[in-house]
């Protein structure tokens, strides 16, 4: 399988977009951690449909103008981190949710730490908003994008939450 993809500049660093076929595959980070996501071959496809979709529709949600994302997605995972990444989904623009709910949401209140994992291999991000999944607390905890990316993503949304970062903070 060939992926394709474009690269974008945004307030929170280079974006790198992924696409397999017409569905989008990933966004990734500037310093993403080698094999946080797992894929194929990549070709650049400045012109790919999915992906010029994508960057406009991110440039909008930059620019505060855009609160729901419309593309199609194609999530690559265990069946466990899809259900995790489809809960993702439902967390409405502006709020958050912290790892136990998430755990609560998909019907296994014990696998909080699992859902931790699961958020932190989120091949979509922004889209799929793991920003919004912050500890128990109101604390903010690890990100793939950094952290301050992660305070930044949710001060757009005018998100609330109770200061310093701490990954034992999941519950």
């Amino acid at each position: 399988m060939t992926y394709t993809c474009i690269t974008m500049a945004s307030p929170v660093g280079e974006l790198k977009l992924v696409a397999n076929g017409s569905r989008l595959a990933a966004i990734l980070w500037e310093n993403d951690k080698p094999g946080r996501v797992r894929l194929g071959p990549m070709s650049e496809a400045p012109d790919n449909p999915i992906l010029v979709r994508t960057a406009a529709q991110l440039d909008e949600y930059f620019s505060g103008t855009r609160d729901r994302f419309e593309l199609e997605l194609d999530f690559a995972g265990t069946e466990f981190q899809k259900k995790v990444w489809a809960a993702l989904l439902t967390i409405p623009f502006g709020e958050t949710r912290s790892y136990s709910q998430i755990a609560e949401q998909i019907g296994n209140p014990a696998a909080v730490r699992a859902v931790g994992a699961a958020n932190g291999k989120n091949p979509i991000s922004i889209v799929a908003p793991c920003h919004r999944v912050i500890g128990a607390s109101g604390k903010l905890t690890g990100f793939a994008g950094g952290l301050e990316a992660k305070e930044l993503l949710l001060t757009l949304e005018g998100c609330e939450w109770s200061g310093a970062s701490r990954m034992d903070d999941l519950f």
